[in-house]
């Protein structure tokens, strides 16, 4: 038997909540009979797999109260997880309507005038998804959706951290026999994310740069397709033609929602010299009437560190930036509240690239701005960074654009910050470290669970002229 794990509450600091991780072998027979379930839910075919998706959507919906209480309890904070369960819900909708459309077969002709062409697709069957702890529903499910639309089978293992989200989904799924027989989630640390990698076909990681790395290593092993969501470290440049109201607004919430734990959290702010005094001082203003979500949910919109190892991590990159010179002119200070990690808004000035705030993944409220003379110079210093999930550019429109030609990132949000959390049309990959493979957005997020089939048809009954020359 594996040892339980103890699940820390981020609002109290108590250890109040135990799960228990499968033995290897035990896993490996989930597994086993997750992936004899493919075989019937893909007979079943598309309208059946919708049928089945809607089905679990109502039976969720009968439980939202449980399951949004399981949310607040894993990450402490309630309006972020309300948006998070809304999410959700509107996922399963839109991935049955674009389904359809997306997963059909087709047949045209070829440049060759008696060979015809069919092209068919065909899911891999068992698919692993490694979710983290910032958004435990809505990055738990957000390949699990259209993966079993697809026709896939679908093993969650979803972060140590914030897994109490999981039971009220899994009674939800009891309601829905043809679903619960290819959905499975399994609780564990990383022993038992490196376990599933062994078993399935296909595994999508969303975390640190460090174990995506470890991820992609294991699944190279086995020779099955790995898709990587890793970290940001995302610039937002601020041109003097841009609307400093909007910007300062849009940038507050893409740097502090969800209390800045997002990998596309806006986490480094590049500003024009001539607006710089004028933005930071705006953007302080605004950030000082943020409240803290403490003592109740509903106190303020800034919600708990969730990790506590995390708070660490802040608490040493603000530490370093101020040795080196930073100025901090709000928050700045980790608290300790009920026992739980606290982190207020936090804008720094004086700040450059020595510094770890500017350089590495902070995951907090943090937003250092540093004055630029030239739009070469923004552009320089946006991409000067390992990472290349995504990025924001305020400016006239067209002046906008230009810049965001010019950014190494797979998304740009202009004269907005973080769109991709809302809007997901878009596809896009993650440049550099922040991620491998293909769109988790748009189309290709459904399609890249599926392997293209060609069957290539002769349509006449003479030899073909390449044929060799055999005749009697």
């Amino acid at each position: 038997m594996t040892n339980p794990i103890e699940v820390r509450n981020p609002r109290t600091g108590k250890f109040d909540y135990v799960i228990i991780p499968p033995p290897p072998r035990l896993l490996a027979q989930q597994c086993k009979r997750t992936r004899r379930g493919q075989v019937r839910w893909q007979q079943l075919g598309l309208e059946g797999r919708i049928e089945a998706l809607q089905q679990w959507k109502e039976a969720i919906l009968s439980g939202r109260d449980r399951l949004t209480e399981a949310l607040v309890n894993d990450t402490g904070r309630l309006s972020t997880s309300v948006l998070e369960i809304d999410s959700f819900l509107s996922s399963i909708d839109r991935w049955c309507k674009l389904a359809p459309e997306l997963l059909q077969d087709s047949a045209k002709n070829t440049a060759i005038p008696f060979i015809a062409l069919q092209q068919t697709s065909v899911p891999y069957p068992l698919v692993g998804i490694i979710s983290p702890w910032n958004f435990p529903l809505l990055l738990s499910t957000i390949d699990t959706i259209p993966a079993l639309l697809a026709g896939c089978a679908v093993i969650v293992k979803p972060s140590e951290i914030a897994p109490r989200f999981v039971a009220p989904l899994k009674t939800a799924l009891s309601a829905v026999p043809e679903l619960r027989d290819v959905l499975t989630f399994v609780e564990g640390a990383g022993a038992t994310g490196s376990d599933l990698i062994e078993n399935v076909d296909l595994v999508c990681f969303t975390g640190s740069v460090a174990t995506g790395r470890k991820v992609a290593e294991a699944a190279a092993k086995r020779f099955i397709p790995a898709f990587l969501e890793l970290g940001g470290k995302d610039p937002a440049i601020v041109l003097e033609s841009a609307n400093l109201e909007l910007a300062t607004s849009a940038i507050l919430w893409g740097s502090v929602v969800n209390t800045g734990q997002s990998c596309l959290s806006i986490e480094r702010i590049y500003v024009a010299e001539s607006i710089f005094e004028k933005f930071y001082h705006q953007l302080v203003a605004k950030a000082y009437r943020l409240q803290l979500a403490y003592p109740t949910v509903e106190s303020g919109e800034i919600g708990p560190i969730i990790a506590e190892r995390q708070a660490a991590i802040i608490s040493g990159h603000l530490l370093d930036a101020v040795e080196k010179g930073a100025v901090i002119h709000c928050g700045g200070v980790i608290e300790d509240l009920g026992g739980g990690w606290w982190c207020r808004p936090t804008v720094l000035t004086q700040v450059n690239h020595s510094m770890k705030v500017m350089t590495e993944e902070t995951f907090g409220p943090i937003m250092p701005i540093m004055p630029f003379s030239t739009v070469e110079e923004a552009v320089s210093l946006a991409n000067d960074s390992i990472y290349g999930l995504s990025a924001a550019v305020f400016a006239s429109e067209a002046e906008a654009l230009e810049v965001a030609q010019q950014i190494d990132a797979g998304a740009i949000s202009i004269n907005d910050a973080a769109l991709t959390a809302i809007m997901h049309e878009g596809e896009k990959n993650a440049f550099k470290f922040s991620g491998m493979g293909g769109s988790r957005m748009g189309a290709a997020a459904l399609k890249r669970f599926m392997r293209k089939k060609a069957i290539l048809i002769k349509t006449n009954a003479t030899n073909d002229p390449w044929w060799f020359e055999t005749g009697e």
